[in-house]
């Protein structure tokens, strides 16, 4: 069997920036030339320039005990004051920080000056509630400001913050406080999802009363969705009401570069979630490094709105951190996109004048379905830069976006990152990059990627293989709370490497391409990689083949098991709105096949392809393949309490065996 995942399609359109972008972007290719010929150095420079460091760094790497590593170890910062307090001191401070929207349609303003005094008067409260350089503090928030308050409230007092998706069970949170041993939760009474409050303090309650000894002290509530809530005295206070207790004056202090920031907790194979950790001042310069170049943000013109939760890295790093410290003006909103209108999104962004629209590729995608007269109806003229991110792109989502949303003109910067990398990691550069529909390109300035083979090899232009980072970069986990062997065989030991000059090279867990022009191709995690009569297929390249076709608004691929060819592909496929009624499943089923086949090949062609209405996914938008790889098989359906709506599995398999 080939050790290289085979490389099924390729996409020829080409999108140059315009003249006008390209003169005006901040990137040149002397960041890249800098970054490759001194990466230490380069790094250096930028978080010199893009960071106020209360004692200048002299060391910048220290890659001794790979993979542990230290970036700018001997230096002093504090996160909160490079996010808010120096932009007040340069004259910034009636700048908006946070255009803010609630799904109902209240609004709050904040500007850096107003921001910063909420992040003072929290940060002395959670002083006054014990909180101590070093303590962990869970956060448990619907996308209010409150949420934003408390990440740097706790950063600028030194202790570590871990936030916890407001989606999860009181089984994730207890597992998440249990193993970061949190002192406080901060929490909320509810917020509003889909026209209704969802309850959270009810889930922070479950999740403490579960039997065994905790280390929760407090719970801090903010009061938004006015809905009924126990309360335990003594445990439970309000966050309005210590508020309002707290000063608002509050000096930063500096704490070490390397001094931890944030735990993050991700899924693990073995049911354990992993805590993701973060440090501050490698972290912080890398999020602003991208921030800036990525999205070309010029702070005293731009409108930038990433539409993911706080829960995610990518809340962490392009709502929080990276843009606060490049000053950058924001749109926080706390809804779902087709709430109370499924133009909400393109509604805000005429009404905040957006230039630049982080999002996902499930998002897109669900827009295509709903059809381009939505936001048709908006004037989005005010986009300059678009940017995904979270998964693959297929290249006709890519187009739509560009079209649809960017009027054919704005660039789109396509990024491949993890939350354990912590930051972009491979973009193309608005006004540099030739884009291209579907690829993630090219390392950002300073990293170092490759695509190997199972064996180590380098896989060569037009091959399919393992992306890996060969070269320490600044935003780098720096471990797995609490367990660094498990940090160490999950990430650096596939390709370990005894006598070479860097022993250890990071494996992602994502299977990656080269074009003929070297570029990077996403397909997708491994895990989800098939094989087929001996091929090594990406289901990330079929189901774009699906999503090409003009009757398929999403699909997802799995590999089923096959007596003949070990797995076969099975596709399940949404149509587009106005194609539900034009053919039948079977001839839509039909039709579909035999496009794969003349899009990559008769090994790519679906065993079987099912029209349903709905995909399994997660809050997060992921679609759970597992689930589907149940259905494919035969098996009974797995867990389904992660999903956003726990009622589709049954409806697709109700579909399935007719019973619509």
């Amino acid at each position: 069997m080939s050790e290289h995942i085979d490389s099924l399609q390729h996409e020829t359109r080409r999108f140059a920036p315009s003249a006008e972008f390209a003169a005006a972007s901040l990137a040149s290719p002397a960041l890249y030339d800098a970054g490759r010929d001194d990466p230490e150095a380069f790094w250096a420079e930028q978080s010199r320039n893009l960071l106020t460091w209360e004692k200048n760094f002299s060391n910048v790497l220290d890659w001794s005990d790979a993979p542990f590593a230290k970036w700018f170890d001997d230096g002093r910062l504090n996160v909160a004051y490079n996010c808010l307090d120096r932009h007040i001191e340069a004259g910034h401070g009636d700048r908006v920080a946070f255009h803010w929207e609630g799904e109902p349609g209240d609004t709050r303003t904040l500007t850096y000056s107003e921001l910063t005094q909420e992040v003072k008067r929290a940060a002395n409260m959670l002083t006054e509630l014990g909180i101590r350089s070093g303590d962990r503090v869970a956060i448990y928030l619907p996308m209010i400001p409150e949420a934003v308050v408390s990440m740097l409230a706790v950063a600028r007092i030194g202790a570590v913050h871990s936030v916890i998706f407001g989606g999860f069970s009181a089984d994730s949170i207890r597992a998440r406080v249990d193993d970061a041993n949190a002192k406080l939760v901060i929490t909320a009474d509810g917020g509003y999802r889909k026209g209704r409050v969802s309850a959270l303090k009810p889930t922070v309650d479950d999740a403490l009363a579960k039997e065994g000894e905790h280390s929760v002290e407090h719970v801090l509530v903010v009061r938004r969705g006015e809905n009924e809530i126990d309360w335990k005295d003594g445990r439970d206070l309000w966050w309005h009401e210590k508020m309002a207790e707290a000063s608002s004056e509050h000096e930063a202090e500096s704490f070490e570069a390397e001094h931890p920031l944030f735990i993050l907790y991700t899924s693990g194979t073995t049911g354990k979630p992993k805590g993701i950790l973060h440090t501050s001042g490698g972290y912080l310069t890398q999020a602003a490094f991208t921030h800036k170049y990525v999205f070309d943000l010029k702070p005293e013109t731009d409108v930038y709105w990433c539409t993911a939760d706080v829960g995610w890295i990518t809340g962490h790093s392009y709502v929080v951190y990276g843009p606060l410290a490049n000053g950058a003006t924001q749109v926080l909103y706390e809804g779902t996109p087709d709430t109370p209108h499924p133009g909400r999104w393109w509604e805000l962004v005429e009404k905040y004048g957006v230039s630049i629209f982080y999002t996902a590729p499930t998002a897109i995608r669900s827009f295509m379905k709903v059809g381009r007269q939505v936001p048709d109806k908006y004037d989005l003229s005010s986009i300059r830069l678009l940017g995904s991110v979270g998964e693959p792109i297929n290249p006709e989502a890519w187009v739509w976006y560009r079209e649809v949303i960017g009027g054919g003109t704005a660039p789109i910067v396509d990024t491949w990152w993890q939350t354990e990398t912590g930051a972009i990691m491979v973009s193309a550069l608005p006004g540099i990059t030739e884009t291209k529909p579907g690829s993630a390109q090219v390392p950002i300035p300073g990293i170092s990627v490759d695509v190997l083979s199972d064996s180590g090899e380098h896989v060569g232009k037009g091959n399919g293989g393992l992306l890996v980072v060969t070269k320490p970069w600044p935003s780098m986990l720096r471990g797995i709370w609490g367990d660094p062997e498990r940090f160490v065989d999950t990430y650096w030991d596939k390709f370990h490497r005894p006598d070479a000059d860097n022993p250890r090279l990071y494996f992602a867990g994502d299977g990656a391409r080269l074009d003929e022009d070297g570029d990077i191709w996403l397909l997708g995690r491994v895990d989800d990689v098939m094989n087929v009569s001996g091929h090594r297929l990406s289901t990330a390249e079929i189901e774009s083949a699906l999503v090409s076709h003009p009757i398929v608004a999403e699909s997802a691929v799995v590999g089923a098991s096959d007596e003949t060819t070990g797995q076969a592909v099975v596709a399940f496929v949404i149509l587009r709105s106005d194609q539900e009624d034009a053919q039948t499943p079977e001839e839509a089923a039909s039709i579909l096949r035999a496009h794969v086949g003349e899009q990559i090949g008769a090994i790519a062609k679906p065993r079987q392809v099912f029209v349903v209405s709905e995909l399994p996914k997660t809050r997060s938008g992921k679609i759970m393949r597992r689930l589907l790889r149940d259905v494919a098989e035969g098996r009974e359906v797995g867990d389904t309490t992660t999903l956003a709506d726990t009622s589709v599995m049954q409806i697709i398999s109700d579909r399935l065996t007719g019973k619509r």
